[in-house]
């Protein structure tokens, strides 16, 4: 009997074991207990949920259930923006606005589903007789999926979430937001700058919020070369629905072509 055969009576060569196409020597070769005998096992602990193996698994589901729900989507634009902000408050016009105009022209509108600036979105997709799309994400805070959501999705992980806005969208539109904001922004930014995605536009929509941060840019980050100066043109600032629409078009007639 060889290093990597089992014996009648079940038993591994001593000071060997494998775990599946995990091999197990010395100390570590020392459990008597095999795979299938814990996962039968109801008893003891339920630590083992909780392990990196397990959130491999969640992780798969993840995307298993984002891909196979967002599959059939039409054509598609992300709407970011604060969470923060009331219905009284203009930006939530404009937002509603935005999600309206972009359903108008047949794009399926996209947020992270919660309150605010998303849920204006969404409202004005819905009722302008659009597709209306949100994906959330497990937080401390609870906020749950907007009622103007058609189709809704809620994940755990911010990577997964990430992938989904990225792959079934033909643009971004940020709205003032925070962090959150921030964050899907730049990451958009660096997947275009890096050539992940292609032909896929990021407008700013509200210039006295966002054009600091464009200045900024401009003066600081260009300034030291730490961008080139092409770079730059991947950021559209705006306050214009319509200039919007046209930017988005225009972005997505040239990934037909490429496609």
């Amino acid at each position: 009997m060889t290093n990597n055969e089992i014996s009648l009576d079940g038993r591994e060569p001593s000071g060997e074991k494998h775990r599946g196409p995990v091999v197990l020597r010395g100390e570590q070769s020392r459990s008597t207990s095999t795979t299938d005998q814990r996962l039968l096992d109801s008893r003891g602990p339920t630590d083992w949920v909780h392990t990196d193996p397990w959130r491999v698994m969640r992780i798969q589901a993840e995307f298993v259930e984002g891909f196979g729900a967002l599959a059939g989507l039409p054509r598609a634009v992300t709407v970011f923006g604060s969470a923060r902000t009331k219905p009284d408050h203009p930006d939530y016009a404009k937002a509603m606005a935005i999600g309206s105009a972009l359903a108008g022209e047949g794009f399926a509108v996209i947020t992270g589903g919660g309150p605010g600036i998303m849920e204006a979105a969404n409202r004005g997709a819905k009722e302008a007789g659009g597709m209306s799309v949100g994906l959330g994400i497990e937080l401390p805070f609870e906020q749950g999926i907007n009622q103007y959501v058609d189709l809704g999705i809620n994940f755990r992980y911010f990577f997964a979430r990430k992938t989904m806005f990225v792959k079934y969208s033909q643009a971004f539109v940020c709205l003032p937001g925070g962090f959150g904001t921030l964050d899907e922004l730049f990451e958009a930014l660096t997947l275009v700058q890096t050539k992940k995605v292609t032909k896929f536009p990021v407008v700013l929509f509200g210039t006295e919020y966002w054009g600091g941060l464009v200045d900024w840019i401009h003066r600081s980050v260009a300034g030291a070369g730490n961008v080139g100066i092409a770079d730059l043109s991947l950021i559209h600032l705006t306050d214009d629905v319509d200039d919007m629409i046209r930017v988005v078009h225009d972005a997505y007639a040239a990934w037909v072509a490429a496609h």
